[in-house]
């Protein structure tokens, strides 16, 4: 499976590894409503039920923490999650940007549409939550992160 998804979504490759970053989440108006660090970990396994495994270590400035982890398939050129939280699809577009639609479980009627682009050296990216609330947008979340290591086992 890791060779097809490589085949069929190169650009999802370049985020392989460790990244950590700050997330701020602002109202439709542009009000700070929370803000966050995240450390996140992205996996292509070789083998087993998944094509691509992330996790996610947030840590809030109050000493609150949460980790979560999940897995995606690849399937009809997407990939797919359904987890307890949310499902969807990802894919990359022609400029190698990676998109991503997805319904939250945990949150009914709310999902969000999620844009990750790379820089050019690959060592930093941009990611941008699009979120909708019963088809009317609420709010954004704004991700700048940074490359910690490509060490897709890195201690997270």
């Amino acid at each position: 499976m890791r060779d097809l998804l490589a085949r069929e979504m190169p650009a999802l490759f370049a985020h392989e590894g460790l990244w950590d970053g700050t997330y701020r989440h602002v109202d439709a108006a542009g009000t700070l409503i929370d803000q966050h660090r995240m450390r996140t970990r992205c996996e292509f396994p070789a083998s087993g039920a998944f094509a691509y495994v992330q996790h996610n270590h947030l840590i809030w400035p109050d000493g609150r923490e949460q980790r979560l982890s999940f897995g995606g398939v690849f399937r009809d050129g997407r990939l797919w999650w359904d987890t307890d939280r949310f499902h969807g699809c990802g894919w990359q577009t022609l400029d190698s940007v990676l998109m991503l639609t997805l319904h939250r479980k945990d949150e009914p009627g709310v999902r969000f549409t999620e844009m990750i682009q790379i820089s050019d050296d690959g060592e930093s990216r941009a990611r941008t939550w699009q979120w909708f609330r019963d088809g009317t947008p609420f709010k954004r979340t704004l991700c700048d992160e940074r490359r910690v290591s490509r060490d897709p086992e890195a201690e997270l």
